[in-house]
């Protein structure tokens, strides 16, 4: 309607400017004077207002694009002044503006909301400019844990602390690693990750500082308590029958010395000292057990064929499964699948995750164990260990990881753990799926 009315106006005015035109053209041509001056005075007037109508949008625009420019978004334009079609224009400029001005005020709101949650939490946030050091961002967690005041260039830090501006800001980390810097004289353990981005022409760098001192002494501490607790149990297990046995040795002994009547039963004696000798072997053992399970320090990587890998363990374990019911099959999503790993301590793992298995599944009629492999979402390799056994109960899944807890007789509980570093030095982890009276599935994941 509106575009309606100012074509309707715009051709009302061309069709009396050609009416002025005539009437001078008119005058010209027979000469009269009267003819001349009406018809240049109302060209002269119609032509004035036909560029005033023309050109009133034209000048609205500029100003509503001024105030763009200037982000002046707080400019009102007159909605009930002026002519219909400008007032409509106005109408339109006036939504942009509102439209642009709730748009600001929410991004403002998501602006403090993420600087407030970036102040709360408990991990050293900084971001700053490549080229200049300007910061453009850092939070109250960073400069509590590297304890500097609020700087504005990380220059101030080169120039303050030049062994620490090296380790955070002049070292480039393609992952997150953890490093040791001094404050105070006191070593801090921290963990880092960084990344590089551009905004415009300008790159930034965001650095993610997280103190772990108190949660690796924490961990640690956990870790050396189940672990000594377990120790603790093993060890006395062994040493309160030796104490007890070698205790009533010596008391026959020297009841044989004092009195000449009394004789040593030589069979009783060599029994003590075989059950002694047994147990001492027991904790010889347990002590061999211990150190192969800290002596996995290192990998020896090298790419290996997953099918190649499942065709080792598959031989290996014939002899095993000959006399046993128990179905074991293997299988993979794709018959090239390849892995960098230590082949040698990962094949370990895959044959103490199946022993396990072979034993859980000991009460199940029909016995089964899958060893499959898979690309994840990520497009990394997971190799799976199920079994429809009796499962593990929940009580005891936190512990299963912890060094020598076992629930079998004669197991040295260090199987899942060694296996669970092994994983760990391959950056990789082992996780846990079990269902009582459901079976088990084991996934280890690269």
């Amino acid at each position: 309607m509106t575009y309606k009315r100012y074509t309707a106006g715009l051709l009302l005015r061309v069709l009396l400017l050609l009416a002025a035109l005539v009437v001078l053209a008119f005058g010209v041509v027979k000469l009269n004077t009267y003819a001349i001056l009406a018809g240049s005075l109302s060209g002269i007037v119609l032509l004035y207002f036909l560029h005033k109508f023309l050109i009133r949008r034209f000048v609205a625009m500029d100003d509503f694009f001024e105030a763009v420019k200037y982000r002046d978004f707080s400019r009102w334009f007159s909605e009930k002044h002026g002519p219909q079609d400008l007032r409509n224009l106005h109408k339109g400029f006036n939504a942009v503006n509102k439209t642009i001005k709730a748009i600001n005020n929410e991004r403002q709101a998501q602006f403090v909301y993420l600087q407030k949650i970036l102040e709360m939490v408990d991990v050293g946030i900084i971001a700053y400019n490549l080229d200049s050091g300007a910061i453009l961002w850092a939070n109250e967690s960073i400069l509590s844990t590297l304890d500097l005041p609020a700087f504005k260039n990380i220059h101030f830090v080169e120039k303050r602390r030049p062994k620490l501006y090296e380790e955070l800001f002049d070292t480039y980390r393609t992952e997150a690693t953890s490093i040791s810097i001094t404050l105070k004289n006191e070593h801090l353990k921290v963990l880092i990750s960084e990344t590089v981005f551009q905004v415009e022409e300008d790159a930034f760098k965001l650095v993610v500082l997280q103190n772990i001192e108190d949660t690796l002494n924490q961990n640690e501490s956990d870790a050396w308590k189940k672990l000594l607790s377990v120790m603790t149990h093993e060890i006395m297990n062994s040493i309160a029958p030796i104490s007890s046995l070698a205790e009533t040795l010596q008391q026959h002994i020297a009841a044989s010395k004092t009195n000449q009547e009394t004789t040593i039963d030589l069979d009783d004696l060599h029994a003590g000292i075989s059950s002694i000798k047994k147990r001492s072997e027991g904790l010889m053992k347990f002590a061999k057990t211990y150190r192969s399970l800290s002596k996995v320090t290192h990998l020896n990587l090298e790419t290996v064929s997953v099918n190649e890998l499942f065709t080792n363990i598959n031989d290996l374990l014939q002899p095993t499964l000959a006399d046993k019911p128990v179905e074991l099959s293997f299988a993979m999503d794709q018959p090239e699948m390849l892995l960098e790993i230590d082949s040698y301590l990962i094949e370990q793992v895959l044959i103490n995750l199946i022993l396990n298995a072979i034993d859980a599944t000991k009460t199940v009629a029909q016995p089964k164990i899958y060893v499959n492999a898979t690309q994840n979402a990520k497009g990394r390799v997971q190799l799976k260990v199920l079994d429809n056994g009796s499962g593990i109960p929940e009580e005891i899944k936190e512990s299963i990881f912890i060094p020598f807890f076992s629930t079998k007789k004669t197991g040295s509980g260090i199987g899942l753990s060694l296996s669970k570093q092994i994983m760990t030095l391959h950056k990789g982890k082992i996780q846990l799926k079990s269902e009582p009276d459901a079976g088990t599935e084991f996934t280890l994941q690269f």
